[in-house]
């Protein structure tokens, strides 16, 4: 869905998993989810210039560590457990690692995260079950940018 979303609004697309990997933002290797460790304080950092620029899509599963000032509006995409349960087996997620995010799911938590980290009209929960609600998605959020534009254009 970013990619899309920067294809259709010109905005950069920042993959943060793929942004810290570049960057060697990392502590090292969980082997119990079988994914990086996050240095988060060294991604900050060599994010903060980026999105100071301006312009960005943040693509991440978590917000609670990004500064609030680098964003607008936050959008947490929620899924049906089940639907999410098939896509995350599709993509080789196992064990622990696949029943804790199925349970974050079901516990809302990234959702409370990101209403805890910023303000609460910000924060949009989208629901992104199939491919019909992911364009919806992708229009609204169009829209918004657009909105945005006019309502912040410099005079």
């Amino acid at each position: 869905m970013s990619r899309i979303l920067s294809e259709k609004t010109g905005l950069t697309w920042i993959d943060v998993s793929k942004f810290a990997i570049e960057k060697e933002c990392l502590e090292g290797y969980d082997e119990v989810y079988q994914c990086p460790i996050l240095d988060e304080d060294k991604l900050l950092d060599e994010m903060e210039p980026v999105m100071c620029e301006g312009g960005k899509i943040v693509d991440y599963h978590g917000a609670d560590f990004f500064p609030e000032r680098w964003f607008d509006i936050v959008f947490v995409l929620r899924t049906d457990n089940t639907i999410l349960y098939d896509r995350l087996r599709d993509r080789g997620y196992t064990g622990k690692k696949l029943e804790d995010n199925i349970d974050c799911e079901i516990f809302q938590t990234i959702l409370e995260e990101a209403r805890l980290a910023y303000k609460e009209e910000i924060v949009h929960e989208l629901t992104s079950n199939n491919l019909n609600q992911i364009t919806e998605n992708v229009n609204r959020i169009c829209q918004w940018i657009e909105q945005w534009k006019i309502d912040n254009e410099q005079e």
